[in-house]
Formats: structure tokens, C-alpha cells, sequence
């Protein structure tokens, strides 16, 4: 997909968030680029489907991620219904020493990202068939990451249950918003146990989108009724 031109913008612009990229992973963007934009011609992995926008909008726009997981010096990330994998793979690539799992309901788009994971040869990255209420209750991946990290899925007080069963105590969740976005969650806070400990509001280079980050410290084991049946988060918010 990154012809020479698209290349030197790629670069340009994650040069624009204070972060280098090298040879090798431009190209495995390149590569990912190229399955997703086949994969979509089938299925419905994305709207976005002009190069440039691919690039700002979904390559650009998961790695403002990368300085956060780096302060927090994040062994291990969820991303919690990651549909065509953003920003969990674009995060793998910049930074292949932390274990990634991706989480999403839908089997087809985990068959795609496998096919990603595959092509890309990519190591430590699990890509999950489940929805985010079942994942939750999963031992295997209840309170197991330090960091949990969310793009543009939910509400804030619907997202905040997805998410905050996977989060260790005292671990962070990372959720991407729209700035546009009006969220009333402080109840939903408290009864699972966060903390907003940052909020960030910036453009994304060479584009008017608004990137919302809003840093949120899980400050004690979560109760044993959290998450809630599955449609339940959605039917009825905390």
C-alpha cells in the first residue's frame, strides 16, 4: 500500500507525534495495509478506505498510544474490540516486546487479524473470538493486564464495564475518544473502581480529527458482579 510518496508522509507525520519509525516497520504497515483494504472489499472492516486517510486515521491514529504504553512501561495490553485490529497491531509493530491480545465478537474479523498476525510474522499477539462481557469473566484474562486500551467502541460509561475486568489493580485503561464526545461517567467510575489520572486533547497530524486520550488507574480488585450479562453494560449504562 506505501508507495515511496505515502512512505515519507507515513513518516513525516508519526515524526509530527515525536516518535521514529524504521524501514521494517513501515513496511509491515505497508503489508497490513494492503490485507485490509482487501479484506474490506468483502467485509466490513473499515469506511476509511483512501490511502491517506489509512494512514492518519487508523495507522497514525493508534500509535499516539505508543508514548502512553511507554510511561507506563506496559508489559502486556489488551485491546478491547479491536475490529481490524487498531490500534492492538499498530502498537505490536511499534513496540514487539509487549504481549498484545486482541478482543472482538465477531469471528470473521478475528480471522482477518490472524491472517495479519500471520503475514506480518508477528510473535506474543493473541487475536480472541469473544465478546467483551465474556472475556471479563475469562480467569485466563480477568485482571491480567496492566494496561487495557479501547478505540471508539462504546459510550465511556458502557466502555468502562467492557474494560475494567481485564485491567490488573492498580494497572491503566486507555480509552480513545472523539473529542466531540459528551460522556457522564462518573458512577460507573466509582462502582469499578477507576481513577482518571489523565486527559489528553490534541489534532492528529495532517488531519481536523480530535483525539480525546483519557487515562484511567484501576485502584482495587473489581467485584465479582462486574461485567454484567452479556447486553446488559449496553441496555442498562452504570
Amino acid at each position: 500500500m506505501l508507495n515511496s510518496e505515502l512512505a515519507d508522509f507515513f513518516r513525516s507525520t508519526t515524526a509530527q507525534l515525536g516518535i521514529n519509525i524504521s524501514d521494517d516497520q513501515v513496511e509491515k504497515f505497508s503489508i497490513y495495509g494492503d490485507l485490509l483494504l482487501e479484506w474490506n472489499k468483502f467485509m466490513n472492516l473499515t469506511a476509511v478506505c483512501e490511502e491517506r486517510e489509512v494512514i492518519i486515521k487508523h495507522f497514525v491514529d493508534s500509535i499516539t498510544i505508543v508514548p502512553y504504553i511507554d510511561r507506563l512501561e506496559s508489559k502486556n495490553v489488551a485491546d478491547i474490540g479491536t475490529g481490524a485490529g487498531f490500534p492492538g497491531i499498530p502498537l505490536k509493530i511499534m513496540r514487539p516486546e509487549v504481549e498484545v491480545v486482541l478482543l472482538d465478537s465477531l469471528g470473521k474479523r478475528v480471522n482477518f487479524l490472524n491472517t495479519v498476525i500471520n503475514e506480518l510474522g508477528l510473535k506474543g499477539i493473541t487475536a480472541i473470538h469473544a465478546r467483551a462481557e465474556d472475556g471479563g469473566r475469562d480467569k485466563k484474562l480477568r485482571e491480567k493486564f496492566d494496561c487495557v486500551t479501547a478505540r471508539a467502541v462504546a459510550p465511556m460509561n458502557i466502555l468502562l464495564e467492557y474494560c475494567m475486568p481485564f485491567v490488573k489493580k492498580d494497572g491503566v485503561f486507555i480509552a480513545m475518544k472523539g473529542a466531540s464526545e459528551e460522556d457522564c461517567f462518573e458512577s460507573a467510575l466509582k462502582e469499578l473502581s477507576g481513577s482518571v489520572i489523565s486527559e489528553d486533547v490534541f489534532n492528529l497530524p495532517e488531519s481536523d480529527f480530535t483525539r480525546r486520550i483519557i487515562c484511567i488507574k484501576k485502584t482495587n480488585f473489581l467485584s465479582t458482579k462486574y461485567p454484567r450479562k452479556a447486553g446488559i453494560p449496553k441496555k442498562n449504562p452504570l
